[in-house]
């Protein structure tokens, strides 16, 4: 093992949502003054802090998962205080509970959000309407809003400048390895030639690329799974055009407002997971999708969805959004979404984060403001 001296005090790779805000963190919370942030696409955040459902979660989404439930209840004020020129919250948000197939009652609904501190109320006749009585048990109005992903990268852009963290757009980390002072990324520039940057800190955000580091990098201790989505954009009717709807607990759907685009997303249970594997080092996620053949599952998303809601039958179809989704193996059956945090061990100073969703932040925040950070001694870091 060689030693090296830090060309910068820390590099984040990944420049989505979580990637930005950490960068962010390391500059102007920690007063760290050389980070560099590495997105291998033209700008910030088109990948997965784009291509999801941009819905800002309450805790109504996961009742089989408490712990999940409560730190969204905790972090959507939080969020929205903190970022509110991107977060829309003029609409009306409705959960409602199926007859049949789900994996909870209507009262089971309501005692679960009053014991993690959710407002809830029956929804107005006019509201229940919409849904077919036969299948639904019952509707209620929660707080629930959404995000626009283009403002927030417009967020991140100006704060990551004033911040005076550096971006390099357009290249792709390959490795990262160990020397005696530093750690040493090996990346390749948008021209095509290698470069190594050596740093006292890496942070591995690149979502369902986590596992995708060669060099000394370990990959991450816990299962992941990888699944190929598809979620549909529609322009909704006049009835439901200022609604945000998830039928549930189980194989049924959730349509929420897109503010990106002005129009709403539309996903499935059954349909929009369209192929899905065991994420391992050498089978990169991203040369998947890009060979994935992507014939759209909208017209069953309408059909089974239209059983509920039939005026989701006036809908039109604009364009479906395919991405990566990468989940905890270990939460597959409570549909929980802690993030993961992992400082490994065998490359100190290296870190890798995965969210479940864009108010972990907060999570990913507090597990930072826990370390000491000594500069030139990666290996020393501490919990503090």
């Amino acid at each position: 093992m060689g030693s090296c001296q830090p060309d910068v005090d820390a590099v984040v790779i990944g420049g989505g949502f979580y990637g930005a805000a950490i960068a962010v963190y390391l500059a102007k919370t920690r007063n760290l003054k050389r980070v560099t942030l590495i997105e291998k696409e033209a700008r910030l955040m088109s990948r997965a802090s784009y291509n999801n459902q941009a819905r800002v979660h309450n805790g109504f989404h996961y009742p089989r998962s408490f712990t999940t439930a409560y730190r969204s209840r905790i972090n959507l004020p939080r969020f929205v205080q903190d970022w509110p020129m991107a977060v829309k919250t003029d609409f009306t948000k409705l959960y409602a509970i199926a007859r049949r197939n789900s994996k909870c009652t209507a009262g089971q609904f309501e005692r679960f959000c009053r014991e993690i501190g959710g407002a809830i109320e029956p929804a107005a006749p006019a509201l229940r309407a919409l849904f077919d009585p036969g299948l639904i048990e019952g509707v209620f109005v929660v707080e629930e809003h959404a995000f626009d992903s283009v403002k927030l990268a417009g967020w991140a852009e100006r704060e990551l400048a004033e911040s005076g963290v550096s971006i390099r757009y357009g290249t792709c980390v390959k490795a990262v390895s160990r020397t005696q002072d530093c750690l040493k990324v090996t990346l390749v520039r948008p021209d095509g030639i290698p470069e190594q940057i050596n740093s006292r800190y890496v942070f591995n955000c690149t979502y369902s690329g986590l596992n995708q580091l060669e060099g000394d990098f370990p990959g991450v201790s816990v299962g992941l799974k990888q699944e190929i989505t598809e979620m549909a954009l529609m322009q909704m009717p006049p009835a439901l055009s200022n609604l945000g709807v998830t039928v549930m607990d189980g194989p049924f759907f959730s349509m929420m407002p897109f503010p990106a685009r002005g129009l709403h997303t539309l996903s499935h249970v059954r349909y929009t997971p369209h192929s899905h594997w065991q994420d391992r080092q050498g089978i990169d996620p991203y040369r998947k999708l890009a060979e994935y053949d992507r014939v759209s599952r909208v017209d069953r998303m309408v059909r089974d969805v239209s059983r509920y809601m039939p005026a989701v039958r006036q809908a039109r179809y604009v364009e479906s959004l395919f991405e990566v989704k990468t989940v905890l193996v270990k939460n597959e059956v409570d549909d929980g979404r802690p993030i993961l945090f992992e400082q490994h061990s065998a490359l100190p100073g290296c870190y890798s984060v995965l969210g479940g969703k864009i108010d972990n932040v907060y999570d990913v925040l507090e597990r930072l403001d826990s370390l000491t950070f000594v500069p030139g001694e990666p290996q020393n870091i501490q919990e503090r």
